[in-house]
């Protein structure tokens, strides 16, 4: 399977006139996954936590939006030997991975899956992020990597540049402050060179890096895919670009 990295955007997106669209094709061209297992930029919990694997509820994780979006209903089945497999290439002596049964998918995993997934049929598993450091990031996507010869799509899901106080909810999709744009290109030449030293001093290295991420958790999901998508690295491609509200929703493929 490949690797993906998705800019998840808000409730909203489902009213977008165009992003609905592009999860939807991208979804259709992949191959069909047995599971998903996804790294979102709303849980974070350490060690590494596993969330809900029998029925998988939705965390309402926002609020000021219409009420119709907190009656949304994404049933996806669950994937108990998902989490036995994850538990056994993160364990390690004394920290062992950690499970919340309670614990369902956040807006960073339900809105894009109902979006490529819609008949919610296809089983998913949360994995909280354990730290925001993109070294160790790194190597926890490097250890989940098998997962994929075993059928797994493994997402991590962020927002390619994500400063809540520089939205811009009248902004066109070729709309944005040049903070969003400049550190957009950057990332994407960076991918595209496969630079990967660059990508995890992306906080000393990238033009308004402080700016695009004054707290990084959204761009933290990008190094889960980097380290399981790494033997790919080489042709990593960007399927959708633009931005929503002045952020850029770069979403990239590895593989």
């Amino acid at each position: 399977m490949p690797v993906l990295y998705l800019g998840h955007g808000a409730p909203p997106l489902a009213d977008d006139p165009v992003w609905p669209g592009q999860l939807a094709a991208w979804s259709a061209a992949l191959p069909r996954p047995r599971a998903v297992l996804m790294a979102s930029a709303h849980w974070e919990s350490a060690p590494a936590t596993l969330g809900a694997t029998e029925t998988v509820p939705l965390v309402y994780d926002f609020g000021g939006f219409a009420e119709r979006y907190y009656r949304v209903r994404y049933p996806a089945p669950g994937a108990p030997w998902l989490a036995d497999r994850v538990r056994a290439l993160l364990d390690t002596p004394g920290r062992p991975v950690h499970q919340d049964p309670a614990r369902g998918l956040d807006h960073g995993a339900y809105v894009p899956l109902a979006e490529m997934y819609p008949a919610a049929d296809v089983p998913v598993l949360q994995l909280s992020l354990p730290t925001l450091d993109p070294a160790e990031l790194l190597t926890l996507g490097r250890r989940l990597a098998p997962l994929r010869d075993e059928g797994v799509l493994i997402v991590g899901s962020g927002f390619f540049t994500h400063n809540l106080a520089g939205l811009r909810w009248d902004a066109g999709p070729d709309e944005a402050p040049g903070w969003s744009r400049e550190f957009d290109d950057w990332g994407r030449r960076a991918l595209e060179s496969a630079d990967v030293d660059a990508l995890l001093d992306f906080g000393h290295r990238a033009p308004a890096g402080r700016l695009a991420h004054p707290r990084t958790e959204h761009f933290a999901p990008l190094f889960v895919s980097l380290g399981a998508g790494e033997s790919d690295l080489a042709s990593a491609r960007s399927v959708i670009d633009g931005f929503w509200a002045g952020l850029a929703k770069r979403s990239v493929q590895f593989g």
